[in-house]
């Protein structure tokens, strides 16, 4: 090619889009991605909803989808303590929230493993669950709202953080060790055999050596005083939110995937928030598309579109979301570039 010739733009990809938020309306826009599954083994990424939460996708609109491919419910445990932290716990609240008609997986349960990367500013290695190699396509299932730390949540959260193990959350949450309470320390021992970084010593005071500390987080969830906590705030938001699609590439780039972002009670808070504020906006409908990075950019102009403000996550959050879109464009997560295919005026 010459040398002032520049390459094709690659083509936009494809946003099948429906006002419908039903069973049937959700089962007609998956048939434009349903091709895409391979295999048999197929597991449906959801939020099974913080307790007292309110505003997450309820099992009855997925249930028809779910039971067609056969999946499984998949997710990961939290980093922070409550229910979603613990397996046993996490899975009954699941089935407290209706999520009862098809098998529940929580994908880091046993152990974890690792998938390598290169050439990214911020991971070298993304942590998940050992249960990822268990199947064959990942469906995406995500509740298009608003976020605290990354502007809005959707398939790129769904997928970075979702699916990153505890390891990985903490990886893109924080960029020191764990903070330390000395004075809620019992003694009990509890930690010190269970770090496996051998990185905590409890006499005279509780210590965490930040040479041995791996940033596991196993501590955070083994105490029962709560001596160690999440270092909120110790990564800044523009490093969060590249950590997020850095982890969402490397996760996409080892398991096929297909995307579905539900555009419904959109709050300005995550759905692990337990007293999520009230949507913003009305219900706008459901996209599906192969494209992570293209789903999220359709989801952000719809939104922005039905409250007629260029930004509506920076107003009702308190963040814009854009530099997800962007940094994810500058690594090759996917094409900002889409065609909106409106199936209900076909």
């Amino acid at each position: 090619m010459p040398a002032n010739d520049k390459a094709p733009a690659a083509a936009p990809a494809k946003v099948y889009f429906t006002r419908d938020l039903s069973p049937a309306g959700l089962m007609k826009v998956f048939e434009k991605v349903h091709p895409a599954v391979t295999g048999t083994r197929i597991g449906l990424k959801v939020h099974f909803g913080e307790e007292g939460n309110a505003y997450y996708i309820k099992p009855a609109l997925m249930k028809d989808l779910a039971l067609s491919l056969k999946a499984t419910f998949v997710e990961t445990n939290v980093l922070y303590v409550g229910k979603r932290r613990y397996t046993d716990s996490h899975i009954a609240l699941a089935k407290e929230h209706g999520f009862t008609y098809a098998p529940i997986d929580i994908l880091d349960s046993e152990s974890t493993i690792e998938y390598p990367a290169k050439g990214l500013k911020h991971i070298k290695k993304a942590i998940v669950g050992s249960h990822m190699a268990n199947y064959d396509t990942i469906v995406v299932l995500s509740h298009f709202k608003g976020h605290m730390g990354a502007g809005f949540g959707g398939a790129i959260k769904n997928v970075g953080m979702g699916l990153g193990a505890i390891a990985g959350k903490m990886a893109m949450h924080a960029s020191t060790i764990p903070t330390v309470k000395a004075s809620k320390c019992i003694k009990c021992g509890v930690c010190v055999p269970q770090c496996p970084g051998k990185a905590i010593t409890i006499e005279p005071k509780v210590v965490i050596d930040p040479e041995k500390c791996i940033g596991c987080a196993k501590c955070i969830g083994l105490c029962p005083t709560r001596v160690y906590g999440v270092p909120w705030g110790s990564t800044d938001t523009p490093a969060f939110m590249e950590k997020l699609v850095e982890y969402a590439k490397i996760i996409s780039d080892n398991k096929h995937m297909v995307y579905i972002n539900v555009l419904a009670n959109i709050s300005p808070d995550c759905d692990c928030m337990a007293g999520a504020g009230k949507p913003f906006v009305k219900d706008i409908g459901i996209l599906v598309s192969t494209d992570m990075l293209a789903i999220d950019a359709a989801s952000f102009a719809l939104v922005n579109e039905a409250t007629h403000i260029k930004d509506a996550f920076a107003k009702h959050s308190g963040v814009s979301g854009k530099p997800q879109l962007e940094y994810g464009e500058r690594i090759g997560l996917g094409t900002t570039r889409y065609e909106l295919i409106d199936l209900d005026k076909k």
